[in-house]
């Protein structure tokens, strides 16, 4: 069984997708399934059947969240081995190839979020980074290309 790792706000945001899931979300459904029926023959009920497919979807995703919220464990950030980069660290870098520097923070896919500079540790960029220390560099495959970068600092 493998583990999911996330930081507390990551364990309750899925707390609180789930819960919103299983309280407003089945009642929507519900309220669909009810509004379908009342519209006469279930047997040629296009709206009916499109209904229980969505409620099945609902249950579906519910059941993934539950999954994944047994397997999820809150990284404790005071722990973390600052000396190399690893999985909830934040780490300063340096793009060799335009001078740019760039801070990205390494998360679980489920907390990713580029436009926060959250990658995922499962990224390219993610796992060429990982494990590397201070001062190293990175030599990265994406599919735009080649990246380099050098690291310059690694912290939470």
């Amino acid at each position: 069984m493998a583990y999911i790792y996330l930081s507390q706000e990551g364990m309750d945001n899925l707390k609180n997708e789930l819960n919103e899931l299983r309280t407003k979300g089945r009642q929507e459904i519900a309220r669909q399934i009810a509004e379908a029926r009342d519209k006469g023959d279930l047997s040629e009920n296009a709206e009916y059947d499109a209904a229980k497919e969505a409620q099945g979807h609902h249950e579906a995703k519910i059941a993934k969240l539950e999954d994944m919220l047994s397997n999820a464990r809150v990284m404790d950030t005071s722990t973390l081995d600052l000396s190399k980069v690893s999985v909830m660290c934040s780490v300063r870098v340096k793009n060799l190839k335009i001078k740019k520097e760039q801070v990205f923070q390494l998360v679980s896919e489920k907390e990713a979020n580029l436009k926060e500079g959250k990658i995922s540790v499962n990224s390219p960029i993610g796992k060429g980074l990982l494990g590397k220390k201070v001062g190293e560099k990175a030599e990265i495959t994406v599919p735009a290309g080649n990246l380099e970068f050098q690291i310059l600092e690694i912290f939470i």
